[in-house]
């Protein structure tokens, strides 16, 4: 039974009207079956049930706005099935165009923030530590719990519509501060100091860590103190892809864990796994499912949205040469304005990058309907790619895509794995 206050009830009672009553209906319901015998405000939620996957959830939305639905906290909201920046870059039918429109535009009436990203973080949605909030979207969970110190469980598609406009959530799992702790140790020390200090490297480990882990909370030692948030995001991305990780630690460097005790609570965890190569190569081939492609077809970048320091690399590596191949880089809206600000985007478009707003590649059909090989630097790409696509994926380092796409080939650094 869930013990609601008197707000609560309220909400259950009509007095923020016919959305809100539903909404507290699906929060209350949901806590039930979790378990949960509370609820808890929040303070943001992030949205992913804004991409259309079928008429049901335009439905939905658009009996939230009906019912005079809007949100009560800030929200943000992730990709949707539409680049609105460039229209005419998703493959769709009238029908699916329509209604994907359409969906977008509910959530918007809503209340929330047009972000259209699945990096909400890089838009300005940074919850602080401790911070109670309601996120969807697998990387954005495991970015706020784990490189923000936020608190937050996995939100599925409309029950995080329905944490906005409540401003709650069921207390339980990750919200709450037992459930917090590492009970794994991966001890990545054996791993050349020259790997680790490579972008490479974060996709294989977080593949291999959502392999190993799933569910469970690890604590990783051995990492750089200099490890970088966009290498802290793919990992994390990888590792929600191939598992279900929803919060890592890594001593030394994420807020929960400036030592291996507080990333514990104090306890001994409950196993030690050491990474060694074999394990690493293991993950690594995992990520590609071409066999000794002759040729690259495209090249896709930006699962989670590339970041502005992403781009900057992007534009050193390219150094005004044109490329072969069609090459996507998927990013938000908000990074768009950036690269356009400072000169970037029109040196990434006349080497022939193709810039993807407000969705990605992987969620809606703007790759070549040809099939064929894609190569890319995104470990989420390289896990989603050939059941969402049709694509058999290469998986390589951002320098392999650019040289890759400039070939029309895979090339590809294989001495950096050799340890």
């Amino acid at each position: 039974m869930v013990d609601l206050t008197s707000d609560e009830r309220a909400f259950l009672e009509g007095t923020h009207g016919e959305a809100g009553a539903l909404a507290m209906r699906v929060v209350a319901a949901a806590a039930s079956l979790l378990g949960a015998d509370r609820l808890v405000e929040i303070g943001s939620a992030h949205i992913d049930g804004c991409l259309y996957h079928g008429d049901g959830g335009v439905a939905f939305a658009e009996r939230l706005v009906a019912g005079g639905g809007r949100v009560a906290v800030p929200t943000t909201l992730n990709v949707g099935a539409l680049d609105l920046l460039h229209p005419g870059r998703v493959r769709a039918d009238a029908h699916r165009a329509a209604m994907a429109r359409r969906q977008m535009e509910a959530y918007l009436a809503l209340g929330c923030s047009p972000t259209w990203t699945c990096a909400p973080y890089q838009a300005g949605h940074r919850p602080g530590f401790g911070e109670q909030v309601a996120w969807g979207e697998s990387n954005a969970i495991a970015f706020a719990n784990s490189v923000l110190g936020a608190r937050t469980e996995r939100y599925g598609d409309f029950l995080d519509a329905c944490c906005a406009i409540t401003g709650r959530a069921p207390l339980y799992g990750l919200h709450r501060e037992e459930n917090r702790r590492a009970t794994v140790l991966v001890d990545v020390a054996g791993v050349p100091e020259e790997l680790k200090g490579r972008d490479v490297f974060y996709p294989v480990l977080g593949t291999w860590l959502g392999l190993e882990v799933g569910t469970e909370v690890s604590a990783i030692v051995g990492l750089p103190a200099t490890t970088t948030e966009d290498q802290l995001k793919a990992l994390g991305a990888a590792a929600a892809s191939s598992g279900a990780v929803a919060l890592f630690h890594v001593v030394g460097v994420t807020p929960e864990a400036p030592t291996l005790d507080a990333a514990t609570g104090g306890a001994d965890p409950d196993r030690v796994v050491r990474l060694e190569a074999d394990m690493l190569r293991t993950s690594l081939d995992r990520l590609s499912t071409a066999t000794a492609p002759d040729r690259v077809d495209a090249v896709a970048v930006g699962s989670p949205h590339f970041s502005r320091e992403e781009f900057a690399e992007l534009a050193r590596l390219l150094a005004g040469r044109r490329l072969a191949v069609p090459f996507y880089a998927c990013t938000g809206r908000g990074v768009v304005a950036e690269l356009e600000a400072d000169g970037t985007l029109a040196l990434l478009t006349a080497a022939g990058v193709e810039i993807v707003a407000d969705t990605c590649v992987v969620v809606t059909p703007i790759l070549p309907a040809a099939g064929g090989v894609l190569m890319t630097c995104s470990g989420k790409f390289a896990h989603y790619g050939p059941s969402n696509t049709g694509y058999d994926v290469v998986y390589g380092s951002l320098e392999d895509c650019v040289a890759s796409a400039m070939a029309g080939r895979v090339v590809r650094d294989e001495e950096v794995w050799q340890w």
